[in-house]
């Protein structure tokens, strides 16, 4: 899956020149935790809630809510924001995991989604990510997931699916985990509840089934 299948599309974005004041009300009245800073359709940069929490005046201080609303409407979000050549973006044609990489990596929360030219066109945040894994495992399909325990041997995924083949059951959603010591966990969704036959035949071939779990 490519990034633009699953970006957010529909982006908050605020312009360098617009004020603090008008920064901090997208970002709380929309509930968002970056906003891109666009110059036309491009990406000029990014402001957090972090970097506007960083310089907003706390609440100890001695200036009274005139002098700090006035400080917020003529300080400008290019003053503060992060320069372009600071963000970490991605393009719409990169994988969903290199997304998700990206954002384990580096420990951020969203990326901005930009062509070669740096036009704006999606953000993907740990939500995204976090929708996508759902919608990859099946979490919300009826059916049995069936957590598999086996060897790294090589056509172990195939011989798997021709036991559920000949038993007419259909993978509707499937991953695999790395458990160390040459075994690795296969996770299975099946779109049957009638699983004793399976199990059975998965039985028989040596394959230890350690999780079977039905959802309706």
């Amino acid at each position: 899956m490519r990034v633009s299948e699953m970006m957010t599309k529909d982006v908050a974005t605020v312009t360098e020149e617009a004020s603090l004041n008008k920064a901090f009300m997208v970002l709380h009245e929309g509930r968002h935790k970056v906003l891109p800073v666009v110059r036309g359709e491009r990406l000029v940069g990014l402001l957090s809630e972090k970097l506007l929490a960083e310089v907003r005046p706390s609440k100890a201080t001695a200036l009274s809510v005139y002098e700090i609303n006035y400080l917020m409407t003529r300080t400008k979000v290019r003053d503060v924001m992060l320069k372009l050549e600071e963000v970490f973006h991605i393009s719409p044609d990169a994988l969903v995991e290199e997304a998700a990489l990206a954002l384990y990596t580096h420990d951020i929360g969203s990326l901005p989604v930009v062509h070669a030219d740096k036009t704006l066109v999606g953000i993907v945040t740990q939500t995204d990510i976090f929708r996508t894994f759902i919608s990859l495992m099946g979490v919300h399909d009826k059916g049995t997931r069936l957590a598999l325990d086996v060897a790294n041997d090589i056509g172990i995924v195939a011989k798997v699916s021709r036991i559920l083949a000949d038993a007419g059951v259909n993978i509707s959603h499937i991953g695999n985990y790395d458990k160390g010591n040459a075994r690795q966990e296969i996770v299975l969704r099946v779109d049957t509840h009638n699983t004793t036959e399976i199990l059975k035949a998965l039985e028989d071939e040596g394959i230890k089934v350690t999780d079977v779990r039905e959802f309706e």
